[in-house]
């Protein structure tokens, strides 16, 4: 975990580091992400003035949590499914595994200021292996044919946004899901409108 800065950490700023993204996960997830900083600090065992060493801004440690849940859950998850025999079975879990972390982390992501810029590196990672093992499955025939790459940014904006009109939270992705799943399945009788824009 390098943080905002991408320097190599001394083996113990790299422990605090990851002691402090740790220990603001559990407090953001028990206590919200209002939580004081001295507390968060207090948590990790470091004083207050390591986490701003490391972490000057809210935002920063923030953004640290959402990478190290992504590197914990989404990656190992999507690694999986790029080498999966079955591929529909690779769609659904790399889907499923980010809409999972994204309702869980929701409160976290909501507080940063400004989302969809910071993000935007974990993203594209996503979209970019997402585009890898869609069209892995739309050659094996088990993801409806007219699905363009372009289509897959907006697929995953459709699924987090329900994060924030779902009664649950947590769980309740999983309806829209298999709503959106099903959609993606060939053999419909409605073919898609042609995109406004080409794909590149």
């Amino acid at each position: 975990m390098t943080g905002p800065s991408q320097r190599p950490l001394r083996v113990d700023a790299a422990r605090n580091a990851e002691l402090l993204v740790r220990a603001a996960w559990r407090a953001f997830i028990e206590s919200g992400t209002e939580v004081p900083l001295d507390e968060i600090a207090k948590r990790a065992g470091v004083g207050v003035a390591t986490l701003y060493r490391r972490f000057p801004t809210k935002d920063d440690l923030l953004l640290a949590v959402l990478e190290w849940r992504y590197a914990e859950h989404i990656q190992p998850a999507v690694a999986r499914a790029l080498v999966d025999p079955d591929p529909w079975r690779a769609v659904v879990t790399a889907l499923e595994t980010a809409l999972a972390m994204a309702a869980e982390a929701h409160p976290v992501i909501k507080a940063l200021r400004d989302p969809g810029y910071l993000l935007s590196g974990l993203k594209n990672r996503f979209i970019a292996d997402l585009t890898t093992i869609v069209d892995r499955a739309q050659d094996a025939g088990v993801v409806r044919p007219d699905l363009r790459p372009s289509d897959l940014p907006m697929v995953v904006f459709m699924l987090i946004s329900t994060l924030r009109v779902s009664p649950d939270p947590v769980e309740g992705w999983r309806r829209s899901c298999a709503l959106l799943l099903a959609g993606l399945r060939p053999g419909s009788d409605i073919p898609l409108p042609e995109a406004a824009v080409e794909d590149c």
